[in-house]
Formats: structure tokens, sequence, C-alpha cells
């Protein structure tokens, strides 16, 4: 079916986001290179990538394969499947299972809300693969469910042995994966989210601290893990929120607890520095009224299912161009949530964002003599064969 931009609708955005289309553009520094394996800086709203080097290079994750781990257990939760006050009985394997600890004893009962505070805050070892035998009944069993999540999430070069983290062959992931594992806990979970800013738990009468520094240095810091082993070096990924824009870092392969954390807090200054985030639209917001031909109503309104944001340089805004390519006819019936065209996000001539443009209703056939009607108008019109 043609598609044709509206003049009117044209109109109606450009005057708002053109009026200085052809202004000088704002000069950005190069991104800091950062003394670490891999990283990557990440628009956590619109998953836009600020920053990336060897993103894609597959790395033995240390304990950011917890971030699995408490991903795993939130969307069970979520589902019903578990309840965050069931007891997960301790077996000998979690008891023995060797690295960081929650200190949790074999034999007891340890419900799953403190089971995921040991995991996210402590680091616990012992309470990763209690948590996976609750869930999965074994630990095999729950990393064929983290291989399966990691697929689902587009989790291209991450591959699960384990729970914990602990060197396995063909245990692996990458600072992409890990960008978009974050952000599908941040956006998937908010309620479980609040458990990665929390400094301290205190388990079995041993408290312990939280091993993200930048939890202590920076106030807009609230989240997620850290990770070490000889293997993987110092890693760390990191979610800060700064009036209203939320960006996600992963640095990977550092050599040090102090490393890790000021190379991630390179790459949060620099995106929140440079960069923000800018909501066009929200989601089910009307962009137009457009004619329906054949239906029982003659009008039907069009917008976007999710919301329309985009990241972009500080100070480019008033060179934005947005255009709506809608179809020439929409003809009865329509089904709510079909699309009907699309907006177009650019800056400078380069395209930001391509989004569909729905219908936010229904509209049923109309009775036979309208839509008789109707197909003689389009058919003089030129509109039909």
């Amino acid at each position: 079916m043609k598609k044709i931009a509206t003049a009117f609708n044209s109109f109606l955005v450009l005057c708002f986001f053109s009026a200085q289309l052809f202004a000088a553009p704002v000069l950005i520094p190069a991104a800091p290179k950062l003394a670490a394996t891999a990283y990557i800086l990440i628009d956590a709203d619109t998953g836009k990538v600020l920053v990336a080097n060897n993103e894609n290079k597959r790395i033995p994750p240390a304990s950011l394969t917890k971030l699995m781990t408490s991903y795993i257990s939130a969307y069970e939760i979520g589902k019903g499947n578990i309840g965050v006050d069931d007891l997960a009985l301790v077996s000998e394997k979690a008891w023995r299972t060797p690295g960081s600890r929650m200190f949790i004893r074999e034999g007891t009962q340890v419900k799953v809300s403190d089971l995921l505070k040991g995991i996210i805050i402590q680091s616990g070892n012992d309470a990763s693969v209690a948590m996976a035998e609750h869930v999965a009944g074994s630990e095999g069993a729950f990393a064929d469910l983290m291989n399966q999540h990691a697929q689902l999430l587009g989790m291209q070069n991450s591959h699960f042995i384990n729970a914990t983290g602990l060197p396995a062959e063909g245990h692996y992931t990458s600072a992409a994966d890990l960008a978009l594992l974050a952000r599908a806990i941040i956006k998937g979970f908010p309620d479980h989210y609040g458990t990665y800013s929390e400094k301290y738990f205190t388990y079995n009468k041993i408290r312990q601290p939280n091993r993200n520094k930048l939890l202590w240095r920076d106030k807009s810091v609230d989240g997620l893990k850290t990770g070490h082993t000889d293997a993987a070096g110092y890693c760390l990924v990191t979610s800060a929120k700064r009036k209203g824009m939320r960006l996600i870092s992963v640095v990977m392969g550092t050599r040090s607890e102090e490393s890790r954390a000021q190379e991630s807090q390179k790459l949060l200054a620099y995106g929140f520095r440079y960069y923000e985030s800018l909501e066009l639209y929200k989601a089910g917001e009307v962009l137009n009224q457009a004619k329906v031909w054949a239906g029982l109503k003659d009008n039907i309104q069009l917008g976007t299912v999710e919301p329309v944001a985009i990241t972009i340089p500080r100070g480019q805004s008033k060179a934005l161009s947005v255009s709506l390519d809608l179809d020439k006819t929409i003809t009865a019936p329509v089904v709510e949530g079909a699309r009907y065209g699309s907006i177009n996000i650019s800056l400078n001539g380069e395209t930001l964002l391509d989004s569909p443009v729905v219908a936010l209703e229904s509209v049923e056939p109309a009775g036979l003599i309208k839509r008789i009607w109707h197909s003689i108008v389009l058919f003089f019109l030129g509109l039909i064969g």
C-alpha cells in the first residue's frame, strides 16, 4: 500500500523541532579509553550505545554471572512459580561451594528473599547454588534456564555453566550482553531492582558490605554488581540516574577493585556530560487523526504503542526533524494496534528512530450502502484499482 507524509502533520511536527535545523553542531570530545579488556556504555531507556570497546568479546564473567541468577529468580517470582517467603533447603553442595559466601548452613531453610540479598549484596556463591536448586532442582538444570533466557534477551555471546561464575570451561559472556541483561533487570523488575543499591546485608550474624564502591561515592549510582576471578579480572556493571536519564556501564578485565570503580566513573561522567535523553511522545499518545473509509466512524486516532524516546548529544534538540509517513488510505475494518505508517526521527539527516504508527482504536465496517459509495469515491480518486 502506498504511503505519503501528509503536509499537515509534517507542518505540525517540523515547526516544533526544525526551527534551527541548520544550527551549528555541538562538538563532543572522543570517548575515554579505559584500562579494561572490554567495556560499554548505554542509555537504559533507549538502548543507544554511547561508548563501546571489545563489547562483543567473550570473557569469563566471574560473579557478574549472578546478574542472570538474580534475573531468573525475579522472573520466577513474577510468574508465581516461587515466592519471596518460600523456604529453600540448603544442600551440602550449596554449603560447600567455595568462594564468596552468605554463610548459610547445610540442612537449614532460608527465605528466598534472603537468598536474593545474599546473591546480590554479598555475592554469595552458596546462596546462588541454593537458589538454583530451589528454582530448577539442580544447578545444571538452572544453567539450562540461564541459557534459554540469554537467547530470549538476545545475548548472542553468552553461555552459562553454573549459577555462580566460578571458573568453568565454556562459561562466558560479553560486555554488550551484560548491558542487555542489566537493562532487562531494571526495566522488567523495578520492585526487585532496589536490592542492588543496598550497601549492607546481615545474615547468620555476619554483616557484609556490597562490593560496589560507587554506591558510597556517587549518590546517582544504584546498582548493579561486581565480579572478580583471576581469569576475568575485576569487573563491574553499574547503573546511575541523573535528572531523569539512566545510564548503564559495563567494565570488564581491570586490574583492581579501585580501577574498576574509577574506569566506570569515567564512562558515566562522559555519558551524562555529553548526552541527553528525550521522550518525544508517550505511549499511546495521539499523533494524527486520519480519515477512515467505509467505516462506522469517519476518523481514527493514530499513535505509537511504545514511548518515542531518543538519546542525542546535548544541545542538539533544535536540529531534530520529525516526519510522519502514513498510509494513503485506511479502510474499515480497522483493528486496534494495526500498523498504518511510521514516525521518523532524524538528526542532521541521520535517522535515529523509525517507529510504527498504529491505530489507537478499532473501527467496524459501515453498512452496505456506505461501503459501496466509498468504494466508488475511492475509485474516482484513483485510490483503488
